[in-house]
């Protein structure tokens, strides 16, 4: 396997001597200084695309539970090492695996027309070729007044609008219910088979999978399709003019059975107090429609890059700066519950939390959720950002990404650095994501935003922790 070489920084970084007294700044000149030269020399990198194009070209898409996904965790591990992390280690946990296998899916009435859809994660194999009419259903909450076998034989349809391309991606998270929860509705219903509109912004046939919701700690027992929106589009049009549809799909998905999974976790053990960790990362596992670049490879490249430029400096910063690649985050955030598990008795030594999972465009905002006392120090860090275009968010925002939920569910500070989302729901869980939908330039200004940022929190005294409830 061939690994990055890793470059000559190309900026010389330092450390001066630190005159300030504490008590009269919350973050000294020295350390205003260094973050900058860290932005700088991040600006000029390339690091973080070498990482990026090594895991896409090298391991490939990274199905959670695969034998892919347990390749890109060999990957991680001697990427951290070539790179110079103090620590370097995986922390194994079992999970069980779902395949996407094969699906044939055509029209065939009104007439005889190939559709491009894909199976939904946790979706039911076929147990034979299914041939029935379709049920149209405007949006979900059509689908949901279904009467209890009102579809048997059939297979229903459920469409919908597809999302406003939004910076923030507003609009995910009401598309994505018929993703999630449509497969209840179409069971009671005693339905063949669901399909439903992608939820994406993209006017490609390019089917999205996601994962869907159990119920009552069960899956779905019918096949779930979704089909790409252009194809949506065409079957809406069918049923306006009163077309009555067939379609003929036979589908293998299915699941495998126990399997490993694990985090990779990468350290730069801390200089004065390295029992305190502020952690960053972003999810190894992908779907496996495209390489997993945008979704999100470009999220485990710019916090690995970030930490290394940080590594680079003459002397570590005072916390530990931690790295977790998590795995099997696309099924159900499976290595981020486990991290939160097994380090349970330690996360009152997390003092702050982030990920990077929403593409590789520029960050434009930076928000937080720590102690109000903090909120000087987050202020100052977005002084040093600003000069990227990024601005000062709110200072009292939950999150820090879908990895860290089970970490700020335990009281863990968060910070974001929200990227524009703006072409994320057009690429992610799809065969389009793959590495040239990345500029090399926007993801610099996101290696350089998360050294500054991380940088100041981890060489920092400030008590991020609010406390507890």
């Amino acid at each position: 396997m061939q690994f990055i070489k890793y470059l000559t920084l190309g900026v010389a970084l330092s450390v001066g001597n630190i005159n300030a007294d504490a008590n009269e700044s919350i973050v000294d000149e020295t350390q205003i200084e260094t973050a900058k030269q860290l932005v700088q020399t991040a600006l000029k990198s390339d690091l973080g695309f070498q990482i990026v194009e090594s895991l896409t070209t090298e391991v490939g898409p990274r199905l959670a539970g695969s034998e892919a996904e347990k390749r890109a965790r060999a990957w991680g591990k001697e990427l951290g090492e070539e790179l110079g992390f103090d620590r370097v280690s995986v922390e194994e946990f079992t999970m069980p695996f779902w395949d996407r296998g094969e699906l044939e899916l055509s029209l065939t009435s009104p007439y005889q027309q190939a559709l491009y859809g894909t199976a939904l994660g946790g979706a039911a194999p076929s147990k034979k070729n299914i041939n029935a009419d379709v049920v149209y259903f405007r949006d979900i909450h059509a689908l949901m007044g279904v009467a209890e076998g009102q579809l048997k034989g059939k297979i229903a349809f459920v469409d919908g609008d597809l999302m406003v391309k939004s910076q923030t991606g507003a609009g995910y998270g009401q598309a994505n219910q018929r993703r999630r929860v449509g497969w209840q509705h179409a069971e009671r219903g005693k339905a063949s088979a669901l399909m439903v509109r992608s939820v994406g912004s993209d006017s490609h046939r390019f089917p999205h999978t996601g994962m869907m919701s159990k119920n009552d700690d069960k899956w779905a027992s019918i096949p779930v399709i979704a089909i790409s929106n252009p194809d949506a589009d065409h079957l809406r049009r069918l049923h306006n003019l009163g077309k009555p549809m067939s379609v003929e799909l036979s589908s293998s998905s299915k699941w495998k059975g126990e399997v490993n999974s694990g985090n990779v976790i990468l350290d730069l053990v801390g200089s004065e107090t390295p029992e305190e960790i502020v952690l960053i990362g972003g999810h190894l596992d992908s779907w496996d429609l495209g390489t997993g670049a945008v979704d999100d490879g470009a999220g485990v490249a710019i916090t690995t890059a970030a930490a290394a430029l940080i590594s680079k400096l003459p002397k570590r910063p005072k916390r530990t700066i931690r790295v977790v690649m998590f795995g099997a985050e696309e099924v159900g955030l499976l290595g981020a519950r486990a991290y939160a598990k097994k380090h349970e008795d330690n996360l009152k030594n997390h003092v702050l939390a982030t990920e990077s999972d929403f593409g590789a465009q520029t960050i434009w905002q930076l928000v937080s959720n720590v102690n109000s006392e903090a909120n000087p120090l987050i202020d100052e860090i977005g002084k040093v950002l600003s000069p990227l275009g990024i601005v000062r968010g709110g200072s009292e925002v939950p999150g820090g990404g879908p990895d860290i939920i089970p970490l700020a569910a335990k009281n863990v500070p968060t910070i974001r650095l929200n990227q524009n989302g703006m072409d994320y729901f057009d690429l992610h869980h799809t065969p389009d994501d793959t590495l040239d939908k990345i500029d090399p330039e926007e993801l610099a200004q996101n290696v350089a935003a998360y050294a500054a940022a991380i940088y100041l929190a981890a060489d920092s005294d400030v008590d991020f922790r609010k406390p507890l409830p």
